[in-house]
């Protein structure tokens, strides 16, 4: 059992977020550690239902072996695997949110969008 608290991160691999992404939900929720799971383009893989028990598998863990409480779900600017726009962005993001809290997984699900200048801002519905 890991001590700490934790929270899960599912973002893009893009490793110009990660850093910002962490920072973000380490201070925000005060946890020590951000669990982080990452495929290219995951706002559009998790809206469109692709791959989805890999990451089930990975959110699985991180809920039972670290106690995580939180799992936000993102999508970035500039990204390679799923090229559209802000908006395009921001409605995955909010479906990502809708599919994820329908897994009923006790915790709370959260989406971000991390800008052009690599800083996090909640998406609310």
């Amino acid at each position: 059992m890991a001590d700490g608290k934790f929270a899960t991160s599912i973002s893009c691999m893009d490793g110009r977020i990660q850093i910002p992404l962490s920072k973000w939900i380490k201070e925000k929720f005060s946890v020590d550690y951000v669990d982080t799971i990452t495929e290219p383009g995951v706002d559009k893989m998790v809206a469109e239902d692709f791959n989805l028990e890999s990451i089930k598998s990975k959110i699985a863990i991180s809920i039972n072996a670290h106690k995580s409480q939180l799992i936000v779900v993102s999508g970035h600017h500039d990204c390679a695997a799923n090229p559209v726009s802000d908006e395009d962005h921001f409605s995955l993001i909010k479906k990502d949110v809708e599919v994820i809290s329908s897994w009923n997984l006790g915790v709370t699900v959260l989406g971000v969008w991390v800008d052009n200048s690599w800083n996090v801002n909640l998406i609310k519905d």
